[in-house]
């Protein structure tokens, strides 16, 4: 009786991991085109990894000792990344998935705040203290209206989890993950009802065919 359970949930561990791998379907590739991603999962997969890579450049550009060049390199190539993160949260609302862009209208470095340039253009860490950059927004602070100085002011009360660089640290998103996962756990048991006894065939199929060759072995 215990064997015949073992194999029961044995059959259907392999079923349950069968589905997911269909429904999953290859590991894709980061394509360089938004629209060439048809899965909302890969969507979600490949925002995350951009945001890993965003986060990883925010970290080092806290180093002022990099240099003029390397901080600026990186600055551009965080700038960069940051397009290409807008150009996913699009396709995963285009996908049904969540709009992003309304979670973080505001880019953040891992220090609370992100410092804007010339045409929406992200200042961040050490680069915010660069040559010609600090005037910049000296210039552009004394320019500014006393409303936009206030709204400004209550920008940078907002932290770096607001934007979402800690999507996994803020107890959100994983009851929701668990949600889903118990949905899709109920889905598979509903499958297995329907079509778990022909596996349980196979299994003894399998078993009868080893005995027979054990048989024959012994003959000889």
């Amino acid at each position: 009786m215990a064997r015949n359970a073992e194999k029961a949930m044995t059959a259907l561990a392999r079923w349950r991991r069968m589905k997911e791998l269909e429904e999953r379907g290859p590991v894709a590739r980061r394509p360089l085109d938004t629209r060439e991603c048809r899965n909302l999962v890969d969507a979600e997969r490949f925002r995350r990894e951009i945001l890993g890579d965003i986060s990883k450049k925010i970290a080092q550009i806290q180093n002022p000792g990099l240099g003029e060049y390397k901080l600026r390199d990186l600055n551009d190539e965080i700038n960069r990344l940051l397009k290409v993160k807008y150009a996913w949260e699009c396709r995963i609302k285009e996908l049904g998935g969540t709009d992003y862009r309304k979670m973080a209208p505001r880019e953040l470095d891992s220090s609370g705040q992100g410092v804007y340039g010339n045409k929406g253009y992200l200042y961040f860490g050490a680069a915010k203290d660069l040559p010609g950059v600090r005037e910049l927004f000296e210039k552009a602070a004394e320019e500014e209206e006393p409303k936009e100085k206030k709204r400004g002011d209550m920008l940078k009360n907002v932290d770096a989890n607001y934007y979402g660089y800690m999507d996994d640290d803020d107890g959100l998103l994983v009851p929701l993950e668990r949600i889903e996962e118990d949905r899709a756990r109920k889905r598979l048991e509903e499958e297995w009802k329907a079509k778990g006894p022909t596996m349980n065939r196979w299994d003894d199929m399998d078993d009868e065919m080893y005995k027979n060759e054990d048989i024959s072995d012994d003959e000889f």
